[in-house]
């Protein structure tokens, strides 16, 4: 196997094992030790122990799944353009619980070194999962 191919498995194997399925005690097997995320909010340390904590904090607001829409590999680095599938089932931004199923767009960028996931960077409108929940916890509501 090419290093592209070795790259683009282990970022696709990352995003299934840890974001949509919280299997943190496997986290080793795809970060380095060395590896830094250059998304996370400032308050959190951008290094594994930061990952784990962004993503159960947003597991407490949403249920997700990311599908991989798209995969670019060249060597050692690796860009997705992923579809989340959220159903929002706690506070996110001030909004209370909905119960909606709703999705966003995203991209993430990963480079791989030495088999393992150095550096990552995302870019994922909040926004757009905002409108989406506001657009509908807002205004008239029809009953049945």
């Amino acid at each position: 196997m090419d290093t592209a191919s070795k790259t683009g498995s282990i970022v696709s194997a990352f995003i299934d094992t840890i974001w949509n399925n919280a299997q943190f005690d496997k986290l080793d097997d795809y970060l380095h030790p060395n590896f830094e995320d250059h998304s996370l909010p400032p308050n959190l340390p951008p290094d594994k122990t930061g990952t784990i904590k962004w993503i159960e904090a947003t597991g407490k607001s949403f249920i997700h799944n990311s599908v991989i829409e798209a995969q670019v590999t060249e060597g050692d680095k690796s860009m997705l353009k992923i579809k989340m599938n959220l159903k929002h089932i706690g506070v996110w931004r001030g909004i209370e619980p909905t119960g909606l199923d709703i999705s966003a767009i995203g991209y993430r960028f990963f480079k791989v070194a030495d088999g393992k996931i150095i550096e990552h960077w995302a870019l994922l409108d909040g926004n757009a999962i905002e409108n989406q929940l506001r657009d509908t916890a807002q205004g008239c509501k029809i009953q049945r």
